[in-house]
């Protein structure tokens, strides 16, 4: 059947920043198709798991011994890594009083820059430099990116303003989001004709914000730039993740699937 091939049965996928946001919503949409999960975070999960599939590790991703002790441990407990989903990173997000840590491009700091880039680039090749390498030797393996639609445009600062500052003091998107979503799809673009004809796939999933109790100024901002006219609700991605992660993607690599309700389309 068509709908066996998106199951995950037998495989497992290594989702990094799993203790997060997102990171939450890729590992319940990963155990639900079948997969056993190892979720890799700086902070203790609370996530539980009645299926007995997830497992969590406390690890430093920007730090290469850290991986490569991960992978060391992994494979003493005879656990291969099948797929790995780069989705941890550090971000300045909107909450129900405005856009946090929205410093301008003049005044950004060069040790926030080299943190953000670290976490959300730089740990994507490191996890890839280790797990894919050894999903190259066996011959097959999935690789997947978290990338955003600012990846592909520019970020509208307008959704941002403040009434009564002046220009220079409003607050704006961070200069890295956009470098590191732009990277991640590069880094795809470069894994996915690196290791091809070694069966490793590589794709990133591009995606639109999600509406999470934000500020009501802010998302009708949003929502008026959306041809669906709405920000995506976090339930929205699992499948794509499932597809991605799975056979039913099985001639796909190298591409962004973009799921952003049309936004980048205007």
């Amino acid at each position: 059947m068509t709908t066996d091939r998106f199951r995950l049965d037998g495989r497992t996928v290594l989702v990094t920043g799993g203790a997060g946001f997102l990171g939450r919503q890729w590992v319940a949409a990963l155990l639900d198709a079948g997969a056993t999960v190892i979720s890799v975070d700086r902070v203790a999960s609370t996530v539980g798991d009645p299926s007995g599939r997830l497992v969590h590790e406390q690890v430093d991703i920007t730090d290469p011994h850290a991986v490569a002790d991960l992978a060391e441990r992994l494979s003493s407990a005879n656990r291969q890594v099948d797929v790995l989903v780069n989705n941890a990173a550090l971000d300045a997000p909107v909450s129900a009083s405005g856009l946090s840590g929205g410093e301008r491009f003049e005044t950004f700091s060069v040790d926030r820059w080299y943190a953000e880039i670290a976490v959300g680039l730089t740990g994507a090749f490191i996890c890839s430099q280790t797990f894919g390498s050894l999903m190259a030797e066996r011959g097959r393996g999935v690789v997947v990116n978290i990338g955003s639609d600012l990846g592909l445009v520019g970020p509208d600062q307008r959704l941002y303003r403040v009434d009564g500052r002046p220009d220079d003091e409003q607050p704006v998107k961070p200069v890295t989001y956009s470098v590191i979503k732009t990277g991640l799809i590069g880094l795809t673009r470069y894994l996915a004709t690196y290791w091809g004809h070694r069966g490793v796939r590589s794709n990133v999933l591009c995606l639109g914000g999600v509406a999470r109790d934000q500020n009501p100024t802010f998302m009708a901002r949003v929502s008026e730039r959306i041809p669906l006219g709405r920000m995506a609700c976090s339930d929205e991605y699992g499948e794509a993740i499932v597809f991605l992660c799975s056979n039913a993607s099985s001639y796909m690599t190298g591409a962004c699937l973009v799921l952003d309700g049309g936004r980048t389309v205007w």
